[in-house]
């Protein structure tokens, strides 16, 4: 062969594709894979996120039936008749859930702050199909975790209750608000990694989604007006976590799919932000 002949080899084996684009993004979501579960605060957010969860809504389950036949008012009664899940669902999912915020937000500040998103940024120099395999994974994780609590929350808080009120996944909306509540602390995961992702320091980006999800809705809430209840009933997690419910409420604003979208189009929105940024800004 001629050097003539070499040089022309070489320039094919250059031009020859390296692969088929899912094979390099199947590496990347086994990187990030890697990278998540090789945090130990991973492993500690999700288990903190079901103790918290399962332990706090059967201790709530617990005491309504101890309290079942007491004198006095009891509203949580009426309201396992007309919205079983909004009760049994509540208080569990509503603390645990802040453990599914912080950890959206370490996944991706914890490389910011240990500067290991510099030796992502070189392996993988297009840097929104990293963001989108970091997603994937989180969301895939955060899906999984869900799925065991919000099952696990059901099933014993029914199980406490079965003596006074019967509530099963036949009954209508039932198995629909289960699965909502599911896919709800799934899109939460993925709105606090966005947010993460944006502010790009721990402390500052969980401060921002716990007052959120906490902090914000009570005090628009207390706005009056028809106005500031259309603006309550779209933030974010005031309309995800409608889904969640077994049956629209009179002061809901949306049912319970619509608000779930209002919420999935709140989390799009931010992870287009978070990439454009990514894409504009150095590491």
């Amino acid at each position: 062969m001629t050097a003539a002949q070499a040089h022309s080899a070489a320039e094919l084996r250059t031009a020859e594709p390296a692969g088929p684009p899912w094979h390099g993004f199947g590496r990347l979501l086994q990187a990030e894979w890697t990278k998540i579960r090789s945090v130990q605060s991973t492993v500690w957010s999700l288990l903190a996120f079901v103790v918290v969860a399962v332990g706090f809504s059967t201790l709530i389950a617990t005491v309504i039936s101890h309290d079942w036949n007491a004198p006095g008012n009891h509203p949580n009664h009426a309201e396992l008749l007309a919205d079983p899940t909004a009760v049994i669902f509540g208080a569990g999912l509503g603390l645990g859930q802040l453990a599914i915020c912080v950890l959206g937000v370490i996944v991706i500040t914890s490389e910011y702050s240990s500067g290991t998103i510099r030796a992502s940024l070189l392996a993988v120099p297009k840097r929104i199909p990293m963001l989108a395999a970091k997603a994937l994974v989180f969301a895939a994780i955060d899906l999984v975790a869900s799925a065991v609590a919000v099952f696990a929350v059901f099933f014993i808080s029914t199980a406490i209750l079965r003596s006074h009120v019967s509530i099963t996944l036949s009954q209508p909306g039932v198995t629909r608000a289960v699965i909502g509540a599911v896919v709800y602390l799934t899109v939460l995961g993925l709105f606090a990694l966005a947010i993460g992702g944006l502010i790009r320091h721990t402390a500052g980006a969980i401060a921002i989604v716990i007052a959120t999800v906490i902090v914000v809705p009570p005090l628009v809430g207390l706005i009056p007006g028809t106005i500031a209840n259309h603006v309550h009933g779209y933030l974010p997690t005031v309309a995800g976590q409608l889904v969640a419910q077994t049956s629209q409420q009179p002061g809901d604003v949306t049912s319970g799919w619509q608000g779930f979208g209002v919420f999935c189009a709140w989390t799009a929105v931010l992870l287009a932000a978070c990439g454009w940024l990514l894409v504009r800004r150095d590491a």
